[in-house]
């Protein structure tokens, strides 16, 4: 293990293996320790440089927590708004265009890669959205944006149909990656718990209460799971049944984002968060970000006005939950198949896309059989 691996931690699987098994995670929760008897002004930064993938994200949580904690509810704010959809475009972005290619079809890894290199979003922080939109139609959707998304919302056999007849690099890949990828994974509940202010206060006495919630959270005693398929805006949409499903969940998500904003719908008013005051001296916040539901809680010591506890909440931890969804798919994936095992894995993890390194480990699960 490498001294970042020791920092970040890593997710190990173990493809074969019976819950709680099949997922371990050992990621460490670093928010509290490092947070803990900081100034409200240094904390911020400093989660948004440990959790530096979604720095963004991390920085508007923090703020938005720690502001609740100290002054009341955070409304909206137009500005972040416009933030938080550039930096989650982006991510998603470059999700699409490094990791699809190399996890699900080589063969796409350098037309994805001149892709990128002129993408407007990623080339300027203040790039102008259209043009992004522009650059999405021509090189990955290669029709209107608006189209794409209309047929993605009214046809339940779109993405299949897309990924058949467009033509380019990504539809070429998503129609290649439907083999590995187009099959049955049983999904957890779609984590909804910033739809109201009860179930907030309640998940907030979860992380001040329960030692070691942010590691193995449950919501109401059951798993749950997040992505770009589980916002709040899109409730009424049925969760996706593979892999294949929730990849196109995240294009979708990518188009969305791209087109004018409309409150609910698309744009800057897709993407929900906020922040709300427990009590006096204890903030919430959360940030639908690209991999999930983001919870940042702040408690701030009312003698010193300095952080008496932190806990981050992250999307890795309740899709790889050890007994998630995740968790339950691995356990019916056979490494002595070889290689139609490792595609299937590649496009599960390419679906849920962890925040940290993962390695599969399927040396233990042959020896106990082994040994049976």
């Amino acid at each position: 293990m490498t001294s970042l691996d020791q920092l970040a931690g890593v997710l190990r699987l173990r493809p074969g293996e019976a819950r709680p098994g099949s997922v371990l995670n050992n990621r460490p929760d670093w928010a509290g320790t490092l947070a803990r008897g900081k100034s409200t002004a240094e904390v911020p930064g400093l989660l948004a440089s440990l959790y530096s993938l979604c720095g963004h994200a991390h920085r508007l949580c923090s703020q938005m927590a720690l502001q609740a904690a100290e002054h009341g509810d955070v409304r909206a704010d137009a500005g972040a708004a416009r933030a938080l959809q550039s930096e989650t475009l982006c991510e998603h972005v470059r999700r699409i265009g490094l990791d699809w290619p190399r996890t699900l079809s080589s063969a796409a890894v350098g037309d994805a890669a001149l892709s990128l290199r002129c993408c407007p979003a990623l080339r300027a922080r203040d790039a102008d959205v259209l043009d992004t939109r522009l650059w999405l139609q021509r090189h990955l959707l290669g029709m209107p944006v608006a189209d794409w998304l209309r047929g993605w919302d009214a046809e339940s056999g779109w993405w299949a149909e897309w990924s058949m007849a467009g033509h380019g690099w990504l539809p070429a890949l998503v129609h290649h990656a439907r083999v590995a990828a187009d099959w049955p994974v049983v999904a957890a509940e779609p984590l909804h718990v910033h739809a109201g202010a009860v179930s907030l206060r309640q998940l907030a006495a979860c992380l001040r209460e329960a030692p070691g919630y942010t590691r193995q959270p449950r919501w109401q005693d059951d798993c749950a799971e997040t992505g770009s398929w589980t916002r709040l805006h899109d409730s009424a949409r049925p969760m996706p049944a593979t892999p294949w499903a929730r990849l196109g969940a995240r294009v979708a998500e990518l188009a969305r984002l791209t087109l004018p904003d409309v409150p609910g719908r698309s744009g800057n008013g897709w993407l929900a968060f906020g922040g709300m005051q427990i009590a006096p001296g204890e903030g919430l916040a959360w940030v639908e970000m690209a991999r999930g539901l983001l919870v940042h809680h702040a408690m701030i010591d009312g003698g010193s006005g300095r952080v008496g506890a932190y806990r981050v909440l992250a999307p890795t931890e309740w899709n790889f939950h050890q007994d998630g969804a995740v968790a339950t798919a691995l356990e019916s994936l056979h490494p002595a198949r070889g290689a139609p095992t490792q595609r299937r894995l590649a496009a599960l993890m390419a679906a849920y896309d962890p925040c940290v390194r993962f390695e599969v480990e399927t040396q233990a699960v042959e020896e106990e059989r082994t040994h049976a």
